[in-house]
Parts: structure tokens; C-alpha cells; sequence
């Protein structure tokens, strides 16, 4: 559990820049900058494995909070993406948000593929899932958008065709990064990754430092690494314009499990807060 009287200086930058990148406010007018630290050093559980507590739904075309059809369960001890009471998937693009923004960090989830792509996802959903850092507070986003304006680390696995299927890939829904010395506005950045099969359990990492660096790791391996991640691009729809400061650096954000029609499981969601350099 977050002890909310330890004070990170990591994470008040963090949301001190939050507040001026994102020029946005959620719908009771106050800033996004009041969330509790983390302890700078020490694994932080943020799935405690037994419930959602801590965390927050938003799905497109819902209001925040609604988890249609119990999207999000914890069945098992584990984390699980399920659309068994869906009808059409319906562009109900959505995420499950931790409740704390974070600016320098390591996160790590352990997740897996499972089941079928649910009637009606778009057929680039099939085996890919997610998790979004750096992401704009839920409680800005507008009942139909469909993205929040983030960064993804993105899950993939294997198809039928027997072809390289790297997961750990970097999308960026709503911005752009600087990568290989260049800035790019390609949408998916391919890492270096393996290609791992439905049903494995695949440890992916994250490890940002503000808007410095970032790096990808998956299965204790670097597959891939970029800086300076900011607001540009396209994908996201639906969004208040006062959310799109584009060119601004994104340098603190929250964290969403993602839910685009391809069902998942996740059995670690865990956090450690880094110290700035």
C-alpha cells in the first residue's frame, strides 16, 4: 500500500509539470496535482491481487467509473480483461487507471493473452493489449474519447501465421518522441523483442525518467529506448482542446491497463519511483 505521508520529490515534479503540460482540468475545475507519493526504492504493489481498489475505469462512450459489462474483474487472483457480457465490442475502447500520476519510475507488468477476440473489435486488436504511461488524467477525458494522450507499451503475441510478432513495441496515441536522435510521427515503434505465444506469461517493463529517457524491457531484456515524449500526432479523437498543448513535453502522467476487444489476463502491477538525475 501507498503511504501518503512520505513526500517523493520525484513525484512532486512530476505533477507540478503535470499541471502545466496538460493544460487541461477535470470537470470540478480543480488542477490534476493532488495525488499521494510513492516511496522512492521500494516495489509499490499496485494490483493487490484481490480487488480494484486504487483504480479507476473509463471507456469510450462511458462516463468515468462505469466498467460496462465488468470489463475489469479480479477473478483468481488475477487481473482479468473479459467482454463475456458484451454484446458488439462497440468502439468501447477503454482503460483501467491507477489513481496516482508518477514522473520518474519502474514499472513492471506480468500479463497474458486468453480467449478470443470479441464481435466487433477491429481486427488489429487480436492478441494485442497494453499498458499506457504518461498518460492524461482520466477525469479529463470527454465521454467519447476514444484514447487518452499517452504513451503505450504494447503487448503483442504470435499469430497462426507463424510470423515475428515482437511485443514491447511503443505507440503513441496523441504524441510524438524523439528516437534513434530523430523525431518521429510514426504511430508504432517496433522494439527488438521476441515473439512470445498466447497463453505465455511475458514480464514487460518500463523505466522513465521524466522526459529524458525511456526504455523497454521485456523478459529482462532492452528492446528499445526513446526520449523526450510529447504531445503531437493524431489517433486520439474525442478530446477537449485544451488537452492537446501540442509540443509539449510529457514529463509525469498516469497508468491505464488497456481494454480494446482482446481478452487478458495480468497477475503483477507493480511500481518502483526513481530518483530524477
Amino acid at each position: 500500500m501507498i503511504n501518503s505521508k512520505v513526500t517523493s520529490v520525484s513525484t512532486i515534479t512530476g505533477l507540478l509539470m503535470l499541471a502545466s503540460i496538460l493544460g487541461c482540468r477535470h470537470p470540478d475545475g480543480t488542477p490534476t496535482t493532488h495525488m499521494p507519493a510513492g516511496r522512492e526504492d521500494t516495489w509499490l504493489q499496485l494490483f493487490n491481487g484481490k480487488d480494484l481498489a486504487d483504480w479507476t475505469v473509463k471507456l469510450n462512450h462511458h462516463a468515468l467509473g462505469d466498467n460496462y459489462g465488468n470489463t475489469f474483474r479480479v477473478e483468481d487472483g488475477l487481473l482479468k480483461v473479459r467482454y463475456d457480457q458484451y454484446g458488439e465490442f462497440g468502439d468501447r475502447f477503454g482503460h483501467l487507471y491507477y489513481k496516482q500520476p508518477f514522473s520518474h519510475y519502474h514499472l513492471a507488468v506480468e500479463y497474458r493473452f486468453a480467449g478470443t477476440l470479441q464481435r466487433g473489435a477491429p481486427g488489429y486488436a487480436v492478441l494485442n493489449s497494453g499498458v499506457m504511461f504518461h498518460a492524461q488524467d482520466p477525469r479529463t477525458m470527454l465521454l467519447d474519447q476514444n484514447w487518452p494522450i499517452a504513451l503505450e507499451l504494447q503487448f503483442l503475441a504470435g499469430l497462426p501465421d507463424g510470423k515475428p510478432r515482437a511485443t514491447g513495441n511503443v505507440c503513441t496515441p496523441g504524441t510524438h518522441v524523439v528516437h534513434n536522435g530523430r523525431l518521429t510521427e510514426a504511430h508504432i515503434i517496433q522494439s527488438s523483442a521476441d515473439t512470445y505465444q498466447p497463453g505465455d506469461w511475458v514480464r514487460a517493463e518500463v523505466i522513465v525518467r521524466g522526459s529524458k529517457q525511456i526504455e523497454h524491457i521485456i523478459n529482462g531484456k532492452k528492446v528499445l529506448e526513446y526520449s523526450q515524449p510529447q504531445v503531437g500526432g493524431g489517433v486520439v479523437a474525442g478530446y477537449d482542446p485544451a488537452c492537446f498543448q501540442a509540443g509539449q513535453l510529457l514529463s509525469a502522467g498516469f497508468i491505464g491497463l488497456q481494454s480494446e476487444g482482446q481478452p487478458v489476463d495480468f497477475r503483477k502491477v507493480e511500481l518502483k519511483v526513481l530518483k530524477p538525475e
